[in-house]
C-alpha cells in the first residue's frame, strides 16, 4: 500500500511533512531515511526525537540550526521511551534500546537489521543524560 506520494512503509519515515509510516523528521534532511546535510553516508539512517520539543531531528545540529530553543537531554529516569526512529523501517527505539547498541561493533536496527554509524556514539551524550561520548 503506498501513500499519497506513491511511498510504501518499505520506504522508511516520512521528512518534513504529514507522514503515514511514522514519525515526521523535521529539519535539512536528505532523503527519505533520515539522512541530513551534516551527517549522510549509508550508516547514517537514525532520528533523535528531543525531550524538549517532542520532535525528530536527524541529528543535533538539524536541531540546533531550526528549533528554535535548546535541546534538553533525555532524562534517565525516562530511558524506556521511544527516542530513536530508524530511517530505513520507522521502528522506534528506547533510550535504553538505542544506548545498548553501542556495546557492539556493527550497531544496527532490532527490526530491519539496516546498519547504523557506530560514531553516533560519540555524540550520545548531547542526547541523553548520563551519557559518555565513545
Amino acid at each position: 500500500m503506498t501513500d499519497g506520494a506513491g511511498r510504501t512503509a518499505a520506504d522508511g519515515p516520512n521528512v518534513d511533512g504529514p507522514n503515514a509510516n511514522g514519525p515526521t523528521v523535521y529539519g535539512p534532511t536528505i532523503d527519505a531515511q533520515t539522512r541530513c546535510i551534516h551527517y549522510g553516508t549509508v550508516l547514517d539512517v537514525v532520528a533523535m526525537r528531543f525531550h524538549c520539543c517532542d520532535r525528530y531531528y536527524p541529528c543535533h545540529l538539524c536541531h540546533e540550526e531550526t528549533a528554535g530553543h535548546p535541546a534538553e537531554l533525555w532524562p534517565v529516569a525516562e530511558r524506556s521511551s521511544p527516542a530513536v526512529l530508524c530511517g530505513v523501517c520507522a521502528h522506534e527505539l528506547s533510550v535504553d534500546e538505542y544506548l545498548a547498541l553501542h556495546d557492539v561493533e556493527s550497531p544496527c536496527c532490532p527490526a530491519c537489521g539496516a546498519g547504523f554509524n557506530a560514531g553516533c556514539r560519540l555524540h550520545a551524550h548531547l542526547y541523553f543524560e548520563g551519557a559518555h561520548p565513545g
